[in-house]
């Protein structure tokens, strides 16, 4: 939206956005924006919420009052927390501990081994339950994916398992496909949670594919290619879980 932007503002159409990834719009350099510091997908803050999301609402259009940009302001309060949030699951995850004399690296993927074979059972069962997924983008499947990530990470950084795909937007999508098998088996669960909030701290805080995921960032980080240091930067590890891993 920021680009499309511009060209409505050079037909003379005042313009004004929000903006759930700072750095991008720093680049982008839209006429108007305000960022806010709230989960991607709720741009407007918690749900149900109507007086927040208001204030949100009218702090965005307030900036079309500036004649000229770009200007970018930050919305000053974080979103509420979510009153459905679940303090706990009845049914977490647990995977069996690798054996003794491995390299952490070799432990971390073995257990990432272990517990996606776990979460794939709960996966098939949301998906008989739901008869539907998100999953799929790259096509690959579960295994496809763990082996995928464990070939970046033990040195093999120029081989995309995608036709046509580089490897940082190969290893974006697959991120994507992961984090949506995870998130649909957790939800197959006894005691099923239905905040995103919880789920995401779920993952991000308990899970080695996590812990897979931010080793992927690090490396990326390293490396000269700008694809894959945006990446590192940006498009792995959402900043609100970052702390986890700094």
């Amino acid at each position: 939206m920021g680009a499309l932007a511009h060209y409505l503002e050079e037909e003379g159409l005042a313009t004004t956005q929000i903006s759930l990834i700072r750095e991008h719009t720093e680049i982008m350099k839209p006429p108007r924006a305000l960022w806010v510091p709230f989960e991607l997908g709720r741009p407007f803050g918690a749900p149900n919420d109507a007086p927040f999301q208001t204030r949100v609402v009218v702090s965005a259009l307030k900036l079309l009052e500036v004649s000229e940009g770009p200007v970018l302001v930050d919305f000053p309060d974080d979103a509420p927390d979510s009153t459905t949030r679940s303090s706990h699951f009845v049914c977490p995850v647990s995977f069996d501990t690798p054996p003794g004399g491995m390299t952490s690296i070799d432990r971390m993927l073995a257990a990432f081994r272990n517990e996606s074979a776990t979460m794939k059972g709960w996966y098939e069962l949301a998906l008989l339950k739901r008869g539907r997924t998100t999953a799929g983008i790259t096509c690959l499947t579960l295994e496809e994916i763990v082996a995928f990530f464990a070939s970046f990470i033990g040195g093999t950084r120029d081989a995309s398992p995608l036709i046509d795909v580089p490897v940082a937007t190969a290893l974006r999508m697959a991120a994507e496909d992961l984090k949506a098998f995870y998130f649909e088996g957790l939800t197959a669960q006894p005691g099923e949670p239905r905040d995103s909030t919880a789920m995401a701290d779920w993952f991000w805080g308990e899970t080695v594919a996590a812990r897979v995921i931010n080793a992927i960032r690090e490396i990326c980080l390293g490396l000269p290619d700008n694809d894959f240091q945006l990446l590192g930067k940006l498009l792995l590890v959402p900043r609100t879980q970052l702390h986890r891993f700094i």
